[in-house]
């Protein structure tokens, strides 16, 4: 009962602050939700205790009673990803395959080292010292693009389709690299052994990585075979759902990446209709279920991202040192994404207009505050926390009601035209 009530609340916040953010923010929902969440816990956090003691402390015992990484990494984001790629087109993936494959494994390393040792150099200028180590694992969780995020931004930006399968492509595979360097530094960093060598890397990378997308080809080549042979919607729609829920319990079981056999899941189910048509009443009823499905999680997700500064003690501390760990972020983003174009040149040329959407539309968002959470706490895990918050925040504020602009799809063909390529 008591989880009943807690969904509850969160429901009726999400469709209040939607409410008011189309009638008055006029912001991209989601980004709308968690804007209006953080007034509301900035509001609650500086003078919650003089004139709402009472909400201030019942809305942040709800939110504490959350564990946001499990509810996020464990339940939410298989939802998201397999709904995310349903809808993308494996014609277009394949076509991108090299830049996707490339941004999401190579391009994770280059950041996390590229934040780890830019964080560990630049804060100790306003007095915070941090070791190496964790640094690395700063660099680690801030280093994926959130495909939550991405994807849901993305849908307003009209940018090319060969770019948006690049972006989109690129979030939804590098959670699975990230993941695996994440937990090897962080076992490194709390003192766990770990026979730190390509080998034992490359199996953990296999087992999670590898082992994840064979799951979710083989759920979505049985779940796609049922559904032939019925042909109903709202067989169809269960199906689905048990793809996404049973596959999740299958993974963890087999301790593989989840995220990773719900994106494969989902690219699989959503290209099976173009090979196997089912009838027009089946396919509108699932596309429109995932959607509804996908608008519902984002609202509640950006609702928790907005609330979680309730959970962060003296964050002003670390605005500062947060400021500066956006500028690293940025940096290191483009670092990620211009050294390995460099290296992709013999086959793939990339215009300086795509480059910068490549660069600015990686956001970060809810999955890189879930991996700070799951950090044993310590005297570092609270102010990586809080500068984790501080770009995430920027990256989906800032960097997300700006993609649109910083992408002119008319320079970029223009560019591509020039260039000689279609990208």
């Amino acid at each position: 009962m008591e989880l009943y009530y807690s969904f509850s609340v969160l429901i009726v916040l999400a469709s209040l602050f939607a409410y008011i953010n189309y009638r008055v923010l006029k912001l991209p929902s989601t980004i709308g939700i968690m804007v209006i969440a953080i007034i509301v816990s900035v509001t609650l956090v500086a003078s919650g205790d003089n004139f709402l003691p009472k909400t201030t402390s019942h809305l942040t015992k709800l939110i504490n009673s959350f564990d946001f990484t499990e509810i996020l990494m464990g339940a939410m984001l298989n939802f998201l990803l397999f709904a995310g790629g349903i809808h993308v087109n494996i014609k277009d993936l394949r076509e991108q395959f090299g830049p996707v494959l490339i941004f999401s494994t190579v391009g994770v390393i280059i950041s996390t080292f590229a934040v780890g040792f830019g964080v560990y150099y630049l804060l100790p200028l306003v007095g915070i010292t941090i070791p190496l180590i964790y640094c690395l694992v700063f660099g680690a969780l801030i280093s994926p693009t959130d495909p939550v995020a991405v994807l849901s931004i993305l849908k307003q930006a009209n940018v090319s389709k060969s770019l948006e399968t690049k972006v989109a492509g690129e979030s939804l595979f590098n959670d699975g690299m990230a993941v695996v360097v994440f937990t090897v530094v962080l076992q490194i960093a709390i003192g766990k052994e770990f026979d730190l060598n390509v080998e034992n890397v490359g199996l953990l990378l296999l087992r999670e990585a590898g082992g994840g997308l064979l799951l979710g080809v083989l759920l979505g080549f049985s779940a796609s075979r049922a559904m032939r042979a019925v042909d109903d919607y709202i067989i169809s729609v269960l199906v689905t759902l048990s793809v996404v829920m049973g596959g999740y319990l299958v993974a963890r079981e087999l301790h593989i990446s989840a995220p990773l056999a719900m994106v494969a899941a989902g690219l699989f189910m959503g290209n099976f209709n173009v090979r196997f048509k089912m009838k027009s009443e089946t396919q509108d009823y699932l596309i429109k279920f995932w959607e509804l499905i996908d608008e519902i999680m984002n609202a509640v997700l950006f609702l928790f991202i907005g609330f979680e500064l309730l959970l962060i003690k003296d964050l002003n501390e670390y605005l500062i040192a947060g400021g500066i760990c956006i500028l690293i972020v940025l940096v290191a983003r483009w670092i990620a994404i211009f050294v390995p174009t460099k290296f992709m040149a013999f086959k793939y040329r990339f215009s300086p207009q795509t480059i910068k959407v490549l660069v600015w539309g990686g956001i970060r968002g809810g999955v890189s505050i879930a991996l700070a959470l799951s950090i044993p706490q310590n005297e570092y895990s609270q102010i990586i926390i809080s500068i984790t918050y501080c770009v995430v925040v920027f990256s989906i504020v800032v960097q997300g009601l700006t993609i649109a602009k910083v992408a002119y799809p008319k320079k970029i063909a223009t560019e591509e035209k020039i260039m000689g390529t279609a990208e």
